[in-house]
């Protein structure tokens, strides 16, 4: 296990340099974070010049990068454009987002798991048909729609939340927009796991523990959920990084000044210290999590061992 976790932890250098260089050539080459400092108004020549090399703008792009992520391993992310550094940003944002993406996943695990496994079990009955049909529609309406519908109907029609959250973020807040930011993911955790239950359902191993008289309870939760998880928990593992990267529209809807929020004002205004600083955390949180759901398979299936 030990080597196996070194030999990932190697792998992941190449893969953050690669994503953060990727993200760097796009913000720098693809704006003009000039245009972005001095706002509605083009900036004049000498104040452009004089812009440039007080963010080092003026030094070729390898250079930029190289000075970033040398700064980046002692904790700079640089400094926005209003003054303040991206690290400031950084402490208020992404505590929010976290809580938020936290409540979305408790609601993945334990709906969208409950949902699969009961429909999984009951494969072409009339719950299992109505569970399909309503995780069809989660998936096909998109994510703004579903968030200003509740936010109208529970928030403002009939009061039983508010409408925004507000900016301290309490948990208790950001439960309806948890939902609506895990409701797409949901509806597929739901579908993923009815199926990958119907398929082992029907294994031997499963046919084994009941013909050895196990109770139904302990077959399905011990033997036929444990290894159906794996597929699943792959799933919700990638969609840590996305959920906090996605959460652009969620955070809009509700007024959250998460991540989203940041990323939006720093792509709107150009700010690239702020954009790139996030999407490199982003990144980490990313590839943090495909190795914790590797390291799970093991736990869920003890025929999985790392060399």
């Amino acid at each position: 296990m030990a080597r196996y976790l070194v030999r990932r932890l190697l792998q992941m250098v190449p893969v953050f340099v690669g994503a953060t260089l990727l993200i760097f050539l796009m913000v720098n080459v693809m704006g003009d974070p000039v245009a972005g400092l001095c706002g509605e108004r083009a900036c004049d020549s000498a104040t452009a010049a004089q812009l440039e090399r007080e963010f080092g703008l003026d030094k070729p792009v390898w250079q930029q990068y190289a000075t970033y992520m040398a700064n980046v391993f002692t904790g700079d992310f640089g400094t926005a454009f209003n003054g303040q550094p991206v690290t400031e940003l950084m402490a208020t944002a992404f505590p929010v987002t976290i809580r938020l993406t936290l409540v979305a996943i408790v609601f993945e695990i334990v709906i969208g798991i409950t949902l699969g496994v009961v429909t999984g079990l009951r494969r072409g009955r009339p719950v299992d048909t109505a569970v399909l049909l309503g995780t069809l529609v989660v998936i096909s309406v998109p994510t703004f729609v579903t968030g200003l519908l509740l936010q109208l109907l529970l928030g403002v029609k009939w009061g039983w939340v508010r409408p925004s959250v507000s900016p301290q973020a309490p948990l208790d807040e950001l439960i309806l927009p948890g939902l609506v930011l895990a409701s797409v993911s949901l509806a597929y955790v739901t579908r993923l796991t009815r199926t990958s239950i119907a398929e082992n359902r029907r294994a031997d191993y499963v046919r084994t523990a009941v013909a050895k008289g196990l109770p139904r309870r302990r077959v399905v939760v011990r033997h036929l959920l444990r290894n159906s998880l794996i597929p699943v928990v792959t799933f919700i593992g990638t969609d840590i990084g996305a959920l906090m990267g996605g959460a652009i529209v969620t955070e809009r809807i509700f007024n959250i000044h998460g991540v989203g929020y940041q990323l939006y004002q720093g792509i709107l205004r150009q700010n690239t210290q702020t954009v790139v600083g996030f999407v490199t955390v982003l990144v980490l949180v990313f590839l943090v999590a495909n190795l914790l759901v590797d390291l799970l398979y093991a736990v869920l299936d003890p025929r999985i061992r790392y060399a």
